[in-house]
């Protein structure tokens, strides 16, 4: 599996620095009729691993050379190395940064694959799947995600400053990760840092010049784990490179802060993925609507009660002969403008259904994961369900700038599947098909509870199912039980 990091599809969220190594993306070289790799490996007493590695790197056909650059390393791996096979050289300083670009430097070849001397577990077309999309010109740089729990300094410092600074990059599943590769025309443009940020830092650096980074899985490996100690002083390292480029980007101010923000609220609100994670700790799936069935009213006409908009939105909100996608996108234009404030205190002041905390209570002492599954806007859903105890939101999401609606909304990916519902392409029945797909949840596991005519569908696809106080007809026959009372009398069935 491969992941892409298109870091020049954000241009919008990067005020660039000026620095004379920018050059336009012209890091192709032509192929050679036999294309050769040199393998580096920065080392400090890795006697006990580094000759497997070596051994690894040379039964590849690509390889012709592995350069092993040590530390001063005391426990003989120097000519543990040199009797692998590799050539051994000294660096001129402490630091596996300095030995990466010294490596980098000394290679006779142009590409350059970077390994830890402490690996295990490697499989033996590591080389070529690393390689091979700087060979056929697929990538610029190509970063290894390997199958083990992310290190603490990724996951509490790494991933939430790139989120933070350089949301472009916050895909990758490991940027602290030493394996990677890339071309010598690229390399030797990036900056080495002498400390444990070098590895990040040839990252954000190569997205800076505008090289297609590529992640690609290799597989299961383990590395030696490390002190908390030495963990604390990586984190500092791996903090300052991040916060340092931020800097020369331009990228401190606190405009940047709240786009970044805004950007990680969407892509955290439209994440499939996300949800699946969470349903899959229990395996068994409530989706509840949210206008009419866990609050009375509709948040659309709420605001549109609030903000003097109540014409317009009347003029639009029911209109059958209006393409769904195209409804929600007028109706958010309506809100253009809007502080999000605003939309967070009328979803704070919506009523709630009678039973609905205690129909959610309920639900998690049988063992449910809970969802509010609405056409309306994540910006609300996201507050029904804090105030209801539910586990996730599914919604349409509004965009906001500056803390004010643009009046662009993203329709929920969760509601869309080129394989589900065959009458609509945007329907709550998706979400089951990706809940199915992801974790091969059963329909008999999930219960549906909705109220209007888009809730039929995914009523008629569950297991259990209920109609709160229908709208029509067809939303009664749709499901299993018809309740006009209390959401909270729906446990009886669940």
């Amino acid at each position: 599996m491969e992941m892409v990091v298109e870091s020049g599809h954000l241009e919008s969220f990067m005020k660039k620095r000026a620095s004379p190594r920018r050059q336009p993306r012209t890091h192709a070289t032509p192929r050679a009729a036999h294309p050769r790799v040199t393998v580096v490996i920065p080392v400090l007493n890795e006697s006990k691993t580094i000759a497997q590695v070596i051994r690894l790197a040379r039964r590849s056909k690509l390889v012709s050379e592995v350069l092993v650059i040590d530390d001063g390393s005391h426990d003989g791996t120097p000519e543990i190395a040199t009797r692998a096979g590799a050539r051994v050289l000294t660096s001129a300083m402490l630091g596996k940064g300095v030995s990466m670009e010294e490596g980098m430097r000394a290679a006779r070849n142009e590409i350059v694959l970077y390994l830890d001397g402490d690996l295990r577990g490697l499989t033996a077309d590591l080389v070529e799947k690393m390689a091979g999309p700087l060979l056929t010109d697929a990538a610029d740089f190509v970063k290894a995600r390997f199958a083990r729990a992310a290190g603490r300094v990724t996951v509490l410092t790494a991933k939430p400053l790139l989120r933070t600074y350089f949301p472009e990059l916050a895909g990758l599943e490991q940027p602290l990760g030493g394996i990677m590769a890339s071309r010598k025309a690229l390399l030797s443009t990036l900056r080495f840092e002498s400390d444990y940020g070098v590895d990040v830092g040839l990252v954000i650096d190569a997205a800076a010049q505008g090289a297609r980074i590529l992640e690609i899985d290799i597989g299961r490996l383990e590395h030696d784990s490390q002190s908390l100690e030495s963990l604390g002083e990586m984190a500092t390292q791996v903090a300052r490179t991040i916060l340092e480029r931020a800097a020369e980007w331009g990228r401190l101010q606190v405009d940047f802060l709240h786009r970044t923000r805004e950007h990680d609220r969407r892509r955290r609100a439209t994440d499939v993925g996300r949800v699946a994670d969470v349903v899959r700790k229990k395996g068994r799936l409530a989706l509840l609507d949210m206008d009419g069935t866990i609050v009375e009213g509709r948040m659309a006409v709420a605001m549109a009660q609030r903000t003097g908009r109540l014409k317009e939105l009347t003029e639009l909100i029911d209109r059958a002969d209006l393409d769904p996608k195209r409804r929600t996108e007028r109706i958010a234009r309506l809100f253009e403008g809007v502080p999000k404030r605003t939309f967070e205190e009328v979803a704070k002041a919506l009523p709630l259904s009678p039973g609905a905390v205690e129909l959610i209570v309920g639900l998690r002492r049988l063992g449910y994961v809970i969802g509010v599954c609405t056409d309306s806007w994540h910006v609300a859903a996201t507050i029904v369900r804090r105030r209801i105890f539910a586990d996730f939101a599914i919604a349409n999401v509004l965009h906001f700038r500056g803390d004010q609606a643009t009046g662009e909304v993203t329709i929920a990916p969760a509601m869309q599947h080129q394989s589900g519902c065959r009458r609509h392409a945007i329907c709550k029945r998706n979400v089951l098909v990706h809940m199915r797909e992801r974790l091969g949840i059963a329909p008999r596991e999930v219960l549906a509870v909705g109220d209007s005519d888009n809730d039929v569908c995914l009523l008629r696809a569950v297991g259990k199912s209920v109609a709160f106080r229908p709208k029509s007809p067809a939303v009664a026959a749709a499901a299993d039980r018809v309740v006009q009372d209390s959401l909270a009398s729906i446990l009886s069935v669940a």
